[in-house]
């Protein structure tokens, strides 16, 4: 079976689960995978599995992936602060949704080569950042949507705090080896509003920039 055929079932079973949104769903379905996987890997591009990226990375299953960014009910006239770049693979999603993508990485390998993917595929609407995920993109502040890709032992009080009044933000919460949860947070007038997803399993939000070492 080609990549191609692949994706179409893939996209097919992404239907059939709770990936409902047309718009989420068609964002994937134009999106290559594989373009974002070591070579070695691209035949297993439209698994729905999580699979290894550089720097001791993953990028995210395609089902979580799907579940996500649909919970962050992105609009095409929003900004969106992505945290943990990674392969790059969710900011492409998430870029064919919105008017703008701000991604935070802390590994420079990683992001120099999401930038050379992003180029490939002309998606001109991303804005990058080598540094600390964990305190956000102050300068973005209030932000309507902030999607985290790595889990926090508990909410990012930074990221909260930049969050505009009636935004949503997505985080992976749990602890490293013990039971992670995507939680949707809704900030309102009287504070924020927690709804639990789905259970997962992410690498950890670290905080601080990585070792130049491994770069």
């Amino acid at each position: 079976m080609n990549l191609e055929a692949k994706k179409i079932r893939l996209i097919m079973k992404l239907r059939r689960s709770l990936v409902t949104d047309t718009r989420v769903l068609s964002a994937i379905e134009r999106t290559p995978r594989e373009l974002f996987l070591p070579k070695a890997l691209h035949e297993r591009a439209y698994e729905d599995l999580a699979l290894p990226i550089d720097c001791g990375q993953t990028i995210s299953q395609p089902f979580v992936v799907g579940v996500m960014t649909q919970a962050l009910q992105v609009e095409e006239r929003m900004l969106v602060l992505e945290i943990g770049t990674g392969s790059g693979y969710q900011s492409a999603i998430l870029s064919r949704l919105c008017r703008r993508v701000y991604t935070i990485e802390r590994y420079k390998r990683l992001m120099a080569q999401a930038e050379k993917r992003f180029a490939e595929l002309s998606l001109t609407n991303i804005t990058t950042r080598v540094g600390d995920g964990s305190k956000g993109w102050p300068e973005q502040a209030p932000i309507g949507r902030i999607l985290v890709t790595a889990a926090a032992a508990d909410v990012p009080p930074a990221l909260a705090d930049q969050l505009d009044e009636g935004g949503i933000m997505v985080v992976p919460v749990g602890e490293e080896y013990g039971n992670q949860h995507v939680l949707r947070i809704t900030r309102t007038a009287a504070g924020f509003d927690h709804e639990e997803l789905l259970p997962v399993r992410f690498v950890p939000l670290v905080e601080g920039e990585a070792d130049s070492s491994a770069d």
